[in-house]
Order: C-alpha cells, then sequence, then structure tokens
C-alpha cells in the first residue's frame, strides 16, 4: 500500500470543502441577503442568480470530490480487506454520499423552476406569501428543507472523513488487523471445541463397552479351561493304553 496519496486527498477535501461551505453559505447568506430586499417580486430573482453563478463551481467541487473519493477506495481496498471496522464505516460514507448528491440535484431542479417562475411576490425565498403562485409556493416549502439537508448530509461526510484518517494511524491499524485475524480464527476453534466436546462422549461409550467385553471373557475363561483339561485326560489314558 502506498504511503502518500496527496493529490487525491486534496481533491477528496478541497472539493467536500466546497461543497459543505457552498451549501452553507447559500442557504444564511445568499437566501438571507435576497430575503432583505424591500420589492418582494425581486426577492426571488435575487437569490436564483446568485445560486446560478455557484452552480458550475459546486459542480466541479463535487466531482473533485468523488474522483477523489473513489481514488482513495481503491488504493486503500487492501487495508479495507485487513483492518477491522474500516469496510464498515466506507459503506457508511458511501451512502452518506449517495444522498447528499441526490438531495443536491433535487435542491438544484427546484432552484431552476423558481428561477424560470419570474419575479413572483413572495416573503422569503422559502417562505411564500398569499399572493405566491401554488407551484412556486410548493417549490419553496421543499427548498426549506433541503436548503438545511445538504450541509447535513455534507458536514457528516465532512466527520466521517475525520474519523477514517484516525483509522489510518498505526495503532488503529495493527489492533483493526488482530481483531480481523482473530475474526478468521474463530471458525478453526470453534471446530476444535466441537471435537473435545465430542471425546468425552466417544470415551464414555468406550468405557460403557469395556465391562460388558470384559464380563464375556470372563464367563468364557472357565468353559475354554474344561475343554483343554478334558483333552489333556484323554490324551494321557491313550498313552497309558500304549
Amino acid at each position: 500500500m502506498s504511503e502518500r496519496h496527496t493529490a487525491l486527498r486534496s481533491m477528496h477535501d478541497l472539493g467536500l470543502a466546497a461543497w459543505f461551505g457552498g451549501s452553507l453559505m447559500g442557504a444564511l447568506g445568499v437566501n438571507g441577503a435576497a430575503a432583505q430586499i424591500e420589492d418582494s417580486t425581486k426577492r426571488l430573482p435575487a437569490a436564483s442568480a446568485g445560486w446560478a453563478r455557484w452552480t458550475p463551481v459546486n459542480a466541479a467541487a463535487i466531482g473533485a470530490h468523488l474522483a477523489g473519493a473513489v481514488g482513495e477506495l481503491v488504493t486503500e481496498s487492501p487495508r479495507m480487506a485487513r483492518q477491522a471496522g474500516v469496510g464498515k464505516i466506507s459503506a457508511v460514507k458511501t451512502a452518506l454520499t449517495l444522498g447528499a448528491l441526490a438531495v443536491t440535484g433535487y435542491s438544484r431542479m427546484l432552484g431552476m423552476k423558481l428561477q424560470n417562475a419570474g419575479g413572483p411576490p413572495v416573503d422569503g425565498i422559502t417562505e411564500p406569501n398569499h399572493q405566491t403562485p401554488a407551484d412556486v409556493a410548493s417549490c419553496q416549502r421543499q427548498m426549506k428543507l433541503l436548503q438545511w439537508a445538504v450541509p447535513a448530509l455534507t458536514g457528516a461526510l465532512v466527520v466521517v472523513t475525520a474519523y477514517m484518517s484516525e483509522q489510518q494511524k498505526p495503532g488503529q491499524v495493527f489492533r483493526g488487523m488482530l481483531s480481523r485475524a482473530g475474526g478468521l480464527m474463530s471458525s478453526p476453534i470453534m471446530a476444535g471445541k466441537a471435537i473435545g466436546m465430542g471425546a468425552p462422549k466417544i470415551g464414555k461409550a468406550a468405557a460403557f463397552g469395556a465391562p460388558k467385553i470384559g464380563k464375556v471373557a470372563a464367563f468364557g475363561a472357565p468353559k475354554i479351561g474344561k475343554v483343554a483339561a478334558m483333552g489333556l485326560a484323554t490324551r494321557h489314558l491313550v498313552g497309558a493304553g500304549r
């Protein structure tokens, strides 16, 4: 396993930082500032213009993050196979990434609808009023939740990435490999226990059978002795007759 993957890590971290920071700044800064415009019909167009300028940069950041993440996944795959716990946290990270991508894509789709709606009167970027058209109001209500979902998911990715960095410390790697090795050895140990549990049963069976064999031998011994004695006497008589 190579020790340095600076380019991949930089793409991963910078892309994620821009994705998280841009979404949080957009929710607080762009939407918040546009809501302060006095003319209610200019609030949505102002916010839409700000998001439109940020979208290409955000797309590039997401692409860089995904490229770095896939590259790290490939380069770290040997450690995932040897160190316990790495595979599970990688699955969590993948799920969070897919969720953040889905929410970001859907948010952008709603944003384009709001952008194409023109300048309807609204109380805020995500708050309609009684004069707001129904379709625009529906998009705004969804955006009110989604604008915080994106930074929440990407922020969770930052935390998971920090945790995975801790797993790469030598002590963590050593303990994880020992744990994985112990799990692999558990099957032979269980098999040995099964054999050990079966051995007393075999011994008991042999012990129960031994007295019966002894009894048979004891009962048969006198009969064999009598037959041998009779044969010897007969041989003496025959010898005397000669």
